[in-house]
C-alpha cells in the first residue's frame, strides 16, 4: 500500500503560511536546498524544474494531492498543471471545471483511501492546512520542513481541526547551517 505523506515547508510556531496564504518567507536558499531539491524532487512544482534545469525522476511520489488554495496559488500565474509529472488532485466541493489532466475531488478522504489501494509511488499531500486536517486519517508520513522564523499568525500545519492525538514516531532529524531543520515522522499505529 502507498503511504500519504505530508511534505511542507512549517514556521517554529506551526503555520504553513501567513494568514494571506503568502509563503515567502520561508527561506529558499541555503545549504538545506540542494538536499531538498535532490531528496525531494517530485515534489518541486514542475514549471520550477524546468527552469532550474532540472527532470523529476518520480522515484519518490508519482500523485499529488492539494487543496483549492494551494492550487489558486498556480492558477494566479497561470501554471494549470503545477505538477505535471505527477497525477494531480484538488480537493474542492465548489470549483467543477477541471483542467486537462487534474481530477478534482469534493471528497478527498475517499479519493485518498482508493488512490492508496492502487500501485505506485507515495502520494505527496501538498496542502493546505485545513486538507491536511481532513486527511490527518490517512497522513502515514509527515516531512517538516521547519523554518527558523515565527509567522505569529496564519495557515495551521493541520488547519482549523476539533481536537485529537495522533502520534508519530521520529524516523530522521538533520539541521542545517541555514537553521532549517528537516523532520521527519512515520505515523505510530501504522
Amino acid at each position: 500500500m502507498r503511504d500519504l505523506v505530508y511534505y511542507v515547508a512549517v514556521s517554529l510556531d506551526g503555520y504553513i503560511a501567513a494568514p494571506d496564504g503568502n509563503f515567502d518567507a520561508f527561506p529558499v536558499e541555503g545549504d538545506h536546498m540542494p538536499v531538498l531539491l535532490s531528496e525531494f524532487t517530485d515534489a518541486v512544482p514542475a514549471h520550477i524544474l524546468s527552469a532550474i534545469g532540472m527532470d523529476a525522476p518520480l522515484d519518490r511520489f508519482d500523485t499529488v494531492i492539494q487543496g483549492w488554495n494551494s492550487y489558486a496559488v498556480a492558477l494566479a500565474e497561470g501554471i494549470e498543471r503545477p505538477y505535471a509529472h505527477l497525477r494531480e488532485y484538488v480537493a474542492t466541493r465548489t470549483h467543477k471545471d477541471a483542467t486537462v489532466d487534474v481530477t478534482f475531488t469534493a471528497d478527498a478522504l475517499e479519493t485518498v483511501r482508493e488512490l492508496k489501494q492502487e500501485q505506485g509511488k507515495d502520494i505527496y499531500l501538498c496542502g493546505g492546512g485545513d486538507l491536511a486536517g481532513v486527511l490527518l486519517p490517512e497522513i502515514d508520513r509527515l516531512i517538516l520542513k521547519r523554518n527558523p522564523l515565527v509567522l505569529g499568525d496564519g495557515i495551521r500545519l493541520f488547519g482549523h481541526m476539533a481536537a485529537t492525538t495522533v502520534n508519530f514516531d521520529l524516523e530522521r532529524c538533520r539541521s542545517f547551517d541555514s537553521g532549517v531543520i528537516v523532520e521527519e515522522y512515520r505515523r505510530s499505529d501504522r
